[in-house]
């Protein structure tokens, strides 16, 4: 109390005298006379400000490289300033990260190299900087992250340098994959879905290479209506993974002749021990949502890559088996950002323009082996040659499970009490599942099998009672219908 008193007073005094005699009294406190030349009496306050100015930008560049030692530790990275205080280097026994900054905190660039290779300047990490910089530590950081991980590879410095030279050779070998028979007018699109290797992006920086291999045809329908939208496939990620076993990588790339072999695929140089290595380490498609895949198609995998287990660590034997149909109808649950993945509601409303409302109910089937599935949460192999034929396999995986999530909806109640048109939905064997309808006449029920010969092909056939009138629909009519 006695302090707001003082302080009352004080106002009280000064409230009546000119600002011009304020700053005298304040100057004379402080010991400063003013100088002549400083008649304005905003003269101090601009000084003041400058000041004020240096302090904040020293405070920004403070927390510049406070928050990139933060960043570092939890991966045990070491990280150090350089003796101007400007740059930070960010460093492992494997490669290191420079990045140079300005008094105010801007960032001027960022280096990487890798053991034994020059710092090069690494665009994907300057951009991540330019605009609101303040909103992109995770993101750094998980450029960093990513960087750590590509060196998870039991061994000494030599083993872990010789993993990611497998790694560049691998890129090197799907990059050209993906330029074969690859013609100039070829969009994204048609390169998602056919392309060898699908849409290749290489790796930048930490950032790993990845490649699209799937668009569903309603996210085609989107670009199209959307031009420029560029909607965002089905991906994966290229990578390499430390394992307690030996694989045979290669440290060189293998393509051979970048037409590609007689019968159009492509030619490598046989895996000699001068181009190869026994590393404990394996490449890895890794996939940023588990994928359900049937049974069927995880052996189809298997035995193409020589690899026994999709998980890593986890024999085929020890992978979670369910019904396919119930992984199917959580995951697209889960992409429709449903709270409800429970498998006991099996049926679900969509609601179709200028068309009675459907009511789909999904039937999962027995707990045979031709119906079940696993997710799948990456691909580990050893060759560049098993990868087109992966690709080819999750491709048809993908627009298999496409068709049957078309079926599913957040809606499990009616909510306008409208009669809907029902159908079923049963597996039929390996990629076909047969949907059950009433026919329109009469009171038998009618089916459509749906065959999904690739991920490009369809067959559907009609399915009636021989004694009910038959339908205005041929087989070609719904397959093109189903294809469209």
């Amino acid at each position: 109390s006695s302090t707001n008193a003082l302080m009352e007073k004080l106002h009280l005094k000064y409230q009546q005298r000119p600002w011009t005699e304020t700053l005298k009294l304040v100057h004379f406190c402080m010991g400063k006379p003013r100088k002549p030349d400083s008649n304005a009496a905003d003269g101090p306050l601009l000084t003041c400000m400058e000041k004020i100015q240096r302090m904040i930008n020293g405070l920004l560049l403070f927390i510049w490289l406070d928050v990139l030692f933060s960043l570092s530790s939890p991966l045990r990275l070491n990280a150090h300033v350089s003796p101007s205080g400007t740059t930070c280097y960010i460093t492992s026994n494997m490669f290191y990260v420079e990045v140079q900054l300005e008094m105010d905190g801007n960032v001027v660039e960022v280096k990487l190299a890798h053991l034994g290779d020059a710092p090069v300047v690494k665009f994907i990490f300057s951009q991540l900087f330019l605009f609101g910089r303040m909103k992109n530590y995770n993101a750094f950081g998980k450029i960093l992250e990513e960087l750590s991980n590509m060196y998870q590879i039991p061994g000494d410095s030599e083993m872990k340098a010789k993993g990611y030279l497998a790694l560049q050779a691998l890129e090197k070998d799907l990059y050209s994959m993906s330029l074969l028979h690859r013609s100039e007018d070829l969009n994204r699109v048609m390169e998602v879905l056919h392309g060898k290797v699908g849409h290749l992006v290489p790796r930048a920086g930490g950032t790993p290479m990845n490649i699209e291999f799937y668009i569903s045809p309603y996210q085609i329908l989107e670009e199209e209506l959307n031009p420029g939208s560029q909607v965002c496939g089905t991906k994966t990620v290229v990578t390499v993974e430390g394992t307690d076993t030996l694989h045979k990588l290669p440290l060189s790339p293998l393509l051979a002749d970048s037409q590609g072999g007689e019968d159009g695929n492509p030619a490598f140089l046989p895996l000699t021990d001068e181009l190869s290595m026994d590393l404990p380490a394996f490449f890895v498609l890794k996939f940023h949502q588990p994928i359900p895949m049937s049974l069927s198609s995880i052996e189809m995998i298997q035995r193409l890559t020589g690899i026994n287990h999709l998980v890593s660590g986890i024999q085929i034997t020890g992978l979670k088996l369910a019904p396919l149909y119930e992984l199917i109808v959580q995951s697209t649950l889960k992409e429709k950002g449903s709270e409800d993945v429970s498998t006991y509601k099996s049926h679900f409303f969509v609601s179709l323009p200028d068309c009675p409302k459907h009511c789909y109910f999904i039937n999962n089937g027995s707990e045979k082996s031709d119906s079940a599935g696993a997710l799948v949460n990456n691909v580990p192999f050893s060759h560049p040659q098993c990868v087109p034929g992966v690709i080819e396999i999750l491709r048809h995986q993908v627009a298999y499970n496409s068709l049957i999530s078309s079926c599913v909806s957040d809606k499990h109640i009616n909510e306008d009490g409208t009669e809907p048109l029902y159908f079923e939905v049963a597996p039929h064997k390996n990629t076909s599942f047969s949907v059950f309808f009433l026919h329109p006449v009469k009171e038998n029920l009618a089916s459509v099998t749906i065959d999904v010969i690739t991920s490009r092909e369809i067959q559907c056939h009609l399915h009636l009672n021989p004694q009910d009138p038959t339908l205005n629909s041929s087989d070609d009519f719904i397959t093109r219908a189903v294809k469209r």
